[in-house]
């Protein structure tokens, strides 16, 4: 993989990290565009004028995250669940922090990631978040 696609965005890089810590001996891959399956899909429980509800495969998701344009400085709180039936269910509970650019103000948001694993691979993923957190760090007043 091209380590020199915009998705690998230094930084998005805090949000990366604990995922790849959450998924720890789950999937392969150094970074978490390795453990994305090609085909995978991904499905954001929010709404927001002009983003998507839905993204299908790896390149159109890398190529989404590419123009992600808020600054993370660390990500915490996680926490891991792992399904037992299926077994192939990791639910990961997180918190990112950093800054929006264009408003200056502080992102401090909450996720909860349901992910299905496949072969080693990330071949679903869904997420909900504080939609609030992102309405009011968007906002510049």
């Amino acid at each position: 993989m091209k380590k020199n696609h915009p998705a690998f965005n230094k930084n998005a890089e805090p949000f990366y990290s604990i995922i790849m810590e959450g998924l720890k001996g789950e999937v392969d891959g150094k970074h978490f565009w390795d453990a994305v399956a090609e085909n995978a899909i991904f499905e954001f429980l929010y709404n927001f004028p002009g983003f998507t509800n839905k993204i299908e495969g790896r390149k159109a998701y890398m190529d989404w995250f590419g123009g992600y344009t808020n600054i993370l400085h660390s990500a915490d709180n996680l926490r891991v669940y792992k399904s037992i039936r299926p077994n192939n269910v990791i639910i990961l509970e997180y918190e990112v922090h950093g800054i929006v650019p264009h408003t200056g103000k502080a992102y401090d948001n909450r996720f909860c990631s349901i992910i299905t694993i496949e072969d080693r691979k990330i071949i679903h993923w869904r997420d909900y978040m504080d939609s609030l957190a992102v309405m009011l760090s968007n906002n510049p007043d």
